[in-house]
């Protein structure tokens, strides 16, 4: 173990300075190097138990922190890298890490204005533009949350409290309450209903049709079905897009049933919602506007790092409504709607100050660069269906509506689907072994795909051609084998 400093050394000025200009060249370095595919790894492919037992020994060895941070840099996952297409996590402005340098330095929370007064005003700024590009009015307001699973269940927490025939929030379930989702809406929604006490019986999960989005003329077979149970349905859930294809509900049909029903309409547009920023495709959320609330991710498609989600309600004083608490050493009154004290709308009272990497990207490269980069990561997912339609050996399972791809690999039409399953787990495991590729795999119908989430705005089609490429060695590979043991 490293011998201790004094508080002194720790909080030293110039050591600090010294620190700092060297990392940057480090990692601007890094950066470069992974822009150019200069040796670079997607995924080092570490077992977890590897993993652990390097960094326990590391913690006893002497290293300076430029060591140990280069170290965690070349062991991690390098989502800035071009052929990083794995999970929905975005590829962060270089900008936002150096605005988390400044926000993690002064260590402002957003709770109470006297305790981040800046975090406050930006957040308003940033929820507020947000809201404006949802398509709501003057009546909006929004909060800042750390992911879409927490602004998922402040919505249902906020439909319950407008919806629900007593108030659960002091008195407790009276009755039992439900909500309507797509079957394949994301797990946090499952996760939400559960917490807010719903259980089985209370998640409604209404089945896709072909394009993996919510069959809108089953929801009143659906909900008289749960009335007849003894079920009261408070809100339907929208996706936009869903979690395996980023496919797009009908939200103008989804927002006609809650009006003539008297039901919330919440869009959990975590990864798709994004689309609200661009002209091109924003028709794909058509109806957003009529929501009562809405989330969105910006460490998704949106270039800032995680956590960063924004969640907007159509009447802003609702949210008020549900998270009123005495704490008079906060606040002297827990009934005025005060957006300046965070805290009074959401669970988190020590709440980071989510909002500054989103503003910077904004004020530093220009009000359209979100556009820009939807624009750019949906073109390219589209690119690369066109190449799997292309190729005869390979099954391209649905267009995209966004920046996911789903495909498999299918050299025999003979193959079973256990086969074909097979395959392509073993495929996605080489590929990924070998550092040169990162993607993801999902199950569809029982079908196991390969799953690209286009991230990197810098990914080109050579990418994707090489990937095709790669699979096709990969497939050759283990087919090779195969027959070499029959």
């Amino acid at each position: 173990m490293t011998s201790g400093q004094s508080l002194a050394e720790v909080y030293d000025a110039e050591q600090f300075r010294a620190t700092g200009k060297e990392l940057i060249d480090v990692l601007a370095d890094h950066f470069r190097d992974l822009q150019h595919k200069k040796g670079k790894k997607v995924y080092p492919n570490h077992a977890p138990e590897d993993e652990l037992q390097f960094w326990q020994e590391d913690l006893e060895q002497k290293s300076n922190p430029i060591q140990t941070l280069t170290t965690l840099l070349n062991r991690s996952q390098q989502t800035q890298h071009p052929r990083y297409m794995g999970h929905q996590t975005a590829v962060p402005a270089p900008i936002s890490a150096l605005t988390g340098l400044v926000t993690n330095l002064v260590n402002n929370s957003t709770g109470v204005f006297e305790m981040g007064p800046v975090s406050n005003a930006m957040e308003r700024v940033i929820t507020d533009f947000t809201a404006k590009k949802v398509g709501y009015g003057s009546s909006a307001s929004g909060i800042m949350t750390s992911g879409g699973s927490l602004a998922n269940l402040t919505a249902l927490l906020a439909a319950r409290k407008d919806k629900a025939p007593h108030n659960v929030w002091e008195e407790g379930h009276n009755e039992k309450l439900a909500v309507l989702v797509s079957e394949e809406a994301h797990y946090c929604i499952d996760w939400a209903a559960r917490i807010l006490g719903l259980g089985d019986k209370g998640i409604i999960k209404v089945p896709v049709d072909q394009d993996f989005k919510i069959r809108t003329d089953l929801l009143p077979q659906y909900l008289n079905k749960a009335k007849a149970d003894g079920l009261h349905v408070f809100c339907i859930i929208g996706c936009a897009g869903s979690t395996a294809t980023g496919s797009y509900d009908d939200l103008e049909v989804l927002a006609e049933f809650s009006q003539a029903h008297n039901l919330w309409l919440h869009v959990d547009g975590a990864h798709g919602g994004a689309v609200v920023f661009s002209e091109k495709y924003q028709h794909l959320a058509r109806g957003i506007e009529k929501a009562d609330s809405v989330a969105i991710d910006f460490h998704k498609m949106l270039m800032t790092p995680v956590l960063s989600t924004a969640l907007m309600f159509k009447e802003g004083n609702k949210i008020y409504r549900t998270f009123a608490q005495r704490a008079q050493y906060l606040w002297d009154s827990p009934e005025t709607e005060e957006w300046y004290n965070s805290a009074k709308r959401t669970f988190e009272c020590s709440k980071p100050f989510l909002s500054a990497q989103v503003y910077l990207i904004l004020k530093t490269h220009g009000m359209d660069i979100f556009e820009k980069n939807v624009n750019k990561l949906y073109d390219s997912a589209k690119l690369l269906a066109q190449l799997i339609t292309a190729k005869p050996e390979f099954d391209l399972v649905h267009e995209p509506e966004s920046n996911i791809v789903n495909f498999r690999y299918v050299p025999n039409k003979e193959m079973t689907i256990a086969e074909l399953n097979s395959l392509n787990a073993d495929i996605r495991k080489r590929l990924v072994a070998s550092g040169n590729f990162y993607i993801v795999q999902t199950t569809i119908a029982d079908q196991r795909t390969l799953r690209c989430s286009v991230m990197n705005p810098l990914t080109s089609k050579a990418d994707f051609v090489e990937l095709l490429n790669e699979i096709e060695k990969e497939a050759a590979s283990i087919l090779g084998s195969e027959l070499a043991h029959v």
